[in-house]
């Protein structure tokens, strides 16, 4: 069964306890009347703030990078220079994404040979690659991590673009 969110009526995973898309604090009590209020049909649809514009030519060559899309760190990039790129909340991981929608240790991205594989860390609020959740899955260019309220793009070493 789907848990609605309050505040904003996303549809989270049953066993979320916040929400995926505005990080509020979901209700896990199944005894509770919720009040789901109205949502808006273009609530996921691109805002002026998701139109980046990236030169591919200005991307490292060896290695892959994330840029934030949309949440509260966009237009950051990080370039995952290491074998194990790690994100979360935690102030050691690589990507450090801090907002109460992002478990601590959220999820990794690794370097397996040319190929970067994400994989969820066993977060609360689940890790999603073009809005489907996933376990673990070997990124392709351009495709759109979402972590918590965090939208990341994946680009590839420019060498592979």
């Amino acid at each position: 069964m789907a848990n609605f969110c309050t505040k904003c009526g996303h549809k989270n995973r049953a066993d979320a306890y916040f929400c995926s898309s505005c990080g509020n604090a979901l209700s896990v009590d199944g005894d509770k009347t919720v009040v789901i209020s109205k949502v808006d049909p273009l609530q996921d649809a691109p805002g002026p703030q998701d139109n980046a514009s990236v030169d591919l030519r200005t991307l490292p060559t060896t290695a892959a990078t994330l840029m934030v899309r949309s949440g509260p760190q966009a237009g950051d990039r990080f370039v995952m220079t290491g074998p194990i790129t790690k994100l979360g909340r935690h102030p050691d991981s690589d990507i450090s994404l801090d907002d109460i929608s992002v478990s601590r240790r959220h999820a990794e991205i690794s370097r397996q040979g040319s190929e970067y594989v994400l994989r969820d860390a066993g977060s609360l609020n689940g890790t999603y690659v073009n809005q489907k959740p996933v376990e673990s899955t070997v990124l392709q260019q351009g495709d759109e991590i979402q972590i918590g309220r965090f939208r990341l793009i994946y680009l590839g070493p420019s060498n592979e673009a």
